[in-house]
């Protein structure tokens, strides 16, 4: 009988040690890890620059409360903010927290109760999150939920403009939906979010937890489109392993979270605050944003020429990169891991791909070599 609660579906592999995109477990066999803790171990496995951050900072202050001020945190806000749209942040410690503070600060800010999301999102577990959430799977057995969010139909017009009526505070979304499928926005769709935020004072919050920090081969995803965020949260690979998350947000919305309205114990503590700027440090030089384009796409390729296209789907962005098969995918992930390949699914018949940002073409060829015969059995292929 195990002390653990049970709430994970813990695959029998104990990984004890990693070191660029290889993981090793506790009988000495090495795995190409392109799973990265969920696209959180953006730099790769024990990459020496967040080693010597942490090392470093451990040895000054490992946490101090936010009643004082914090230059690190300021550096780090400032960075965030330089590089994108948004001129305030406030920092937490995942992606959930981060999603909660941007729901709180839309429906102060409008007094308007009700936020748009969309089905086969994902936003969190906490219970405002989980609400936001349009996954029944992650809804079940919690009684009543929070009544505020309107889930409709991802990419669908007819059922946005019906339900942007005058008492939505805003609309909540990912640019690709990773936990639900790896379901990226139509152009037309972004541009009606665009269009009806801006006409009805619509506050439009991004959630970039899963695709932000070079993620999708650009700072953030939304770049990639024509959508204009008032808020975006952040989490996952901006602690590059280590547990941080972020909301950011304009100017216009500065007044409303004032002191007392939110706050964290551990957000924004030294030693996420120091790893944090150093993922940016590497993420956001433009060379290094090139390299993850040129790797997606040679991925993308390799991945197009190995496997049929009119029986496997490759989408997304970057390094997320989605393939739908025809037949439930957990099979060929539990075979993949048995091969040295780590991957994790995105709905029931997607296998995503989330290497670290640093992964080489080596590695891809040797990712594509183990999990594409696995995929190209008799039993796939007479489907």
């Amino acid at each position: 009988m195990t002390a653990l609660f049970q709430n994970y579906a813990r695959r029998p592999v104990h990984l004890v040690k990693g070191q660029g995109t290889t993981v090793t477990d506790v009988n000495g066999k090495n795995y190409l890890d392109f799973i990265s803790g969920i696209a959180v171990v953006s730099l790769g496995h024990a990459h020496p620059a967040i080693v010597k951050a942490i090392q470093t900072q451990s040895e000054q202050l490992w946490h101090v409360s936010n009643l004082f001020e914090s230059p690190e945190q300021e550096q780090l806000a400032s960075t965030l903010v330089e590089n994108s749209p948004f001129d305030h942040a406030l920092f937490c410690n995942s992606g959930a927290e981060a999603n909660e503070a941007a729901i709180k600060l839309a429906r102060k800010h409008t007094q308007k109760n009700v936020i748009i999301t969309f089905e086969q999102s994902f936003h969190g577990r906490t219970f405002a999150t989980m609400s936001a959430t349009g996954q029944e799977k992650v809804r079940q057995g919690f009684g009543p939920l929070l009544e505020a969010f309107r889930i409709i139909p991802y990419n669908d017009k007819e059922q946005l403009e019906a339900a942007a009526g005058d008492d939505v505070a805003a609309i909540m979304l990912e640019v690709i939906q990773g936990e639900g499928g790896v379901n990226q926005i139509d152009s037309e769709f972004a541009q009606l979010i665009t269009k009806i935020c801006e006409e009805k004072g619509i506050l439009l919050i991004i959630d970039e937890v899963q695709t932000g920090i070079g993620r999708t081969g650009s700072r953030y995803a939304f770049e990639q489109t024509n959508l204009k965020p008032d808020i975006m949260t952040l989490a996952k690979g901006l602690g590059g392993g280590f547990p941080i998350g972020a909301m950011l947000g304009t100017s216009a919305l500065y007044d409303t979270f004032g002191p007392g309205t939110h706050g964290t114990t551990f957000g924004g503590n030294p030693l996420a605050v120091a790893v944090a700027q150093t993922v940016l440090d590497h993420v956001f030089q433009e060379e290094f944003l090139q390299e993850v384009n040129d790797k997606s796409d040679y991925l993308v390729e390799k991945l197009q020429a190995a496997l049929p296209q009119d029986q496997f789907q490759v989408r997304g962005s970057g390094l997320l990169l989605g393939i739908e098969c025809k037949e439930d995918v957990q099979p060929f992930i539990q075979q993949a891991e048995e091969a040295g390949l780590l991957v994790v699914q995105a709905g029931p018949k997607v296998i995503r791909l989330l290497p670290p940002l640093t992964v080489t073409t080596s590695e891809i060829d040797e990712a594509i070599s183990i999990l594409a015969p696995i995929l190209l059995t008799e039993k796939t292929v007479s489907i």
